[in-house]
């Protein structure tokens, strides 16, 4: 089995809050606590969650553009928590971003051209000062934009294209894993299809590897081998594609998966919905033992005092952090019973 190019042993990301007239430490906001991640070469990771889960903050501790509080992240057998300066700087090369918004990661006074030769201006020895236009018209043909329009500003390109330029970016340095946070959720269905599209074919041609992150969980499914369901900064249910969308073990997931529209009408309002009661807890005072156990209808005293690990369950390289798991499917409910609030 291939070496891992990105791992993350044990990942905790607090953020200190702030208090009273001597500026005080009052509380920390628990947004990564205790992530284990693995992606292979060629691989795609995707993570879903809802809002405030802590995905975003995970893709920034990947990249290395935060320091964990706790734990390391390993980049093609690198720690890189370990780094500073230029050694620092040479391991980022190898995991870049594409953002979420196309119309605020962009510089507004930069050409299309200044924004992808930046990187070159930043990693010097990539590419000599006299390849580097050539390098950025290339680098626009492989995401599909005219290079003849690198003069252009990105104001004068649509949102779809303004992504494209974002990850043509994010190429520039030949990576060897792309951290997409939500890549496609501010643009238009029919865009996001082709940005899909572009990510997957970027993906073969390149030997990439993707962590994947997005609310969207039919593009997480036809984009990602394996994918990880987190939950108030922990990692709930991890798994191969297909073990969790026919399969999944945690009530969280289940809920999720009981959510996504059903594209054929003939088999509308066959699937059994799972609605959540309740809010989501405050990271700043999560709740002791499982941190789902207030919206979970299955949830005991041991739920409440004992937080579940995330353990092997149903078959290689699937796992579930909760005490009563069952087997759920969109088409057929669970296994057992299943007493949820509609």
């Amino acid at each position: 089995m291939s070496a891992p190019v990105l791992e993350a042993r044990g990942l905790v990301k607090y953020y200190p809050i702030g208090g009273g007239p001597l500026r005080r430490v009052a509380g920390q906001v628990k947004a990564v606590d205790g992530v284990d991640l693995t992606l292979g070469p060629g691989e795609t990771l995707g993570i879903v969650g809802e809002s405030g889960c802590g995905k975003s903050t995970l893709a920034k501790v990947l990249a290395a553009l935060e320091r964990p509080t706790a734990g390391e992240v390993t980049v093609c057998g690198r720690p890189v928590g370990r780094l500073r300066g230029r050694a620092l700087r040479r391991a980022r090369r190898d995991v870049q971003l594409v953002f979420q918004d196309p119309y605020t990661s962009l510089d507004p006074r930069m050409t299309i051209e200044a924004i992808v030769r930046e990187p070159f201006e930043i990693h010097r020895d990539l590419a000599p000062r006299g390849d580097r236009r050539a390098r950025v018209r290339e680098l626009l043909e492989t995401v599909g934009l005219n290079p003849d329009h690198c003069g252009r500003y990105p104001h004068q390109f649509s949102g779809g294209q303004r992504q494209r330029v974002g990850i043509a970016r994010a190429l520039a340095l030949r990576p060897r894993v792309l951290v997409c946070d939500e890549p496609v959720s501010a643009l238009d269905v029919s865009v996001q299809a082709q940005i899909v599209n572009l990510l997957e074919r970027l993906r073969d041609e390149l030997d990439l590897a993707y962590v994947f992150i997005s609310h969207d969980l039919s593009v997480v499914q036809h984009l990602a081998d394996r994918i990880a369901v987190m939950y108030l900064g922990k990692v709930v249910e991890i798994g191969g594609e297909d073990d969790v969308y026919r399969n999944a073990g945690h009530p969280y997931t289940q809920a999720l998966l009981s959510a996504m529209p059903v594209p054929d009408p003939g088999l509308r309002g066959r699937r059994e919905e799972i609605v959540l009661t309740g809010e989501p807890p405050s990271p700043i005072d999560p709740p002791r033992g499982c941190s789902f156990h207030p919206r979970c209808w299955k949830a005991d005293e041991r739920c409440r005092a004992e937080p579940p690990a995330l353990t092997a369950w149903r078959g290689a390289g699937h796992a579930v952090a909760c005490h009563r798991p069952e087997v759920w499917s969109p088409a057929g409910g669970t296994e057992g019973e299943v007493s949820a609030t509609r």
